[in-house]
């Protein structure tokens, strides 16, 4: 059985997923695009949470995005990006942490009507402003599964108030940002394919290369 990838485009969670199975450059998955407001029946039996990304294997279902990328680079890491310090982990924490909390309450503001969205970008803010510190190249000293785990949520923010975000004082955040929104990478897993239906055909992912190629991309 192939293994089925239920996902949905713009979900940042779902991106790092596809992210790591990209750069994994292991067996396709069938890419099943998940209509979040008509979500089908068989993703609704597939995932216990009901939510994406699920990754539904011969054996077990995955539904948290960290998890499937580890297991997507367990199965093949041509480009060592599993292989990281401790820090890379301490990264992803925070991003998934207070930063996401705090990003949640900026750009959903309305469900948070007690809160004031100023103070919420600014508490993100802070955590933005440790990574633009933090990255020379890449987050560590080599591209790691870091990256591919924390720049989903940072494109979130920016594209909150992009103006707002450019205006910062975060040159190597932005520059590190704007090399994925510009890479090979980024137009691959953002490319758009139409929801997925009971009865619908599933794409493979990563796409079919008509070169041959198999290694990944660069990461940006």
């Amino acid at each position: 059985m192939t293994p089925l990838l239920y996902s949905f485009r713009r979900c940042p969670y779902a991106m790092r997923a596809r992210l790591a199975l990209l750069h994994a450059a292991g067996p396709q998955v069938a890419l099943r695009e998940v209509a979040l407001r008509d979500k089908p029946d068989a993703f609704l039996r597939a995932s216990p949470s009901g939510t994406v990304p699920c990754l539904v294997l011969p054996d077990r279902v995955i539904d948290e995005s960290l998890d499937i990328m580890v297991w997507a680079l367990g199965s093949s890491d041509p480009q060592g990006l599993s292989t990281m310090q401790p820090e890379g982990w301490a990264w992803i924490e925070r991003c998934d942490g207070p930063f996401k909390h705090n990003l949640d309450r900026t750009k959903y503001s309305s469900r948070y009507p007690e809160l004031d969205a100023a103070v919420s970008r600014d508490r993100a803010a802070l955590f933005l402003q440790d990574l633009n510190d933090q990255i020379g190249t890449f987050i560590l000293d080599r591209p790691s599964l870091a990256d591919l785990a924390i720049v989903p949520f940072v494109r979130q923010f920016a594209f909150i108030d992009k103006p707002w975000f450019d205006a910062q004082n975060w040159p190597r955040l932005q520059h590190w940002l704007n090399r994925f929104l510009s890479s090979d990478g980024f137009a691959c897993i953002m490319e758009k394919y139409p929801p997925w239906a009971d009865s619908g055909q599933s794409q493979p992912f990563p796409p079919n290369d008509a070169s041959g190629r198999t290694d990944p991309p660069p990461l940006w």
